[in-house]
């Protein structure tokens, strides 16, 4: 992936339930903005569903996985091939922030900061309850913005399922238990 984050890029507990990870991004910034913002986008890299650009919005995330790399991979056992999400945007800078709820896992950061050519996403997962919960999110997040680096690099990710597996088996040896 030349210059930009690879996939070993793994995500850090910065306090005892929030999580941050980061992703080095061809800019420039509008472009990763609308990455984030643009549902047609964004269903690429993570999940779709429509934002209205205004803070106190509700908007639905709808996830389907199994459409973001050609192959998939293997799904673990207990995840469906939709799922949706109830949100809100909380906090709303555009085009550098973004802020929403996490259904009943907390609330997640977009921050997007300019690097000469480039852009660093920071992903900030807070309040996370539990450690079950933090070992399906960490190498979520890690898979989904891994498939983000090779949208926006015009490469091939690897098939995300087999990737949320690895990640998953390293992220659990590497988050306190």
């Amino acid at each position: 992936m030349t210059d930009f984050a690879s996939p070993s890029d793994h995500g850090t507990l910065i306090g005892p339930t929030t999580l941050k990870i980061e992703r080095l991004l061809p800019g420039p910034i509008d472009r990763v903005w609308r990455y984030l913002t643009d549902s047609d986008l964004r269903a690429k890299w993570l999940a779709s569903g429509t934002m209205e650009m205004k803070e106190g919005t509700p908007f639905e995330f709808v996830w389907r996985n199994g459409r973001l790399t050609t192959p998939t991979g293997k799904k673990p056992e207990g995840f469906g091939d939709e799922h949706r999400m109830q949100s809100r945007i909380t906090e709303l800078d555009p085009p550098r922030k973004i802020s929403f709820t996490w259904s009943n896992s907390g609330d997640v950061t977009f921050e997007l900061t300019p690097r000469d050519d480039k852009v660093l996403m920071t992903v900030i997962h807070r309040r996370l309850p539990d450690r079950t919960t933090m070992l399906r999110v960490a190498p979520g997040w890690h898979m989904h913005l891994d498939v983000l680096v090779a949208r926006m690099t015009d490469s091939e990710p690897e098939p995300f399922w087999d990737g949320w597996t690895r990640l998953q088996g390293e992220y659990d040896k590497r988050l306190p238990r």
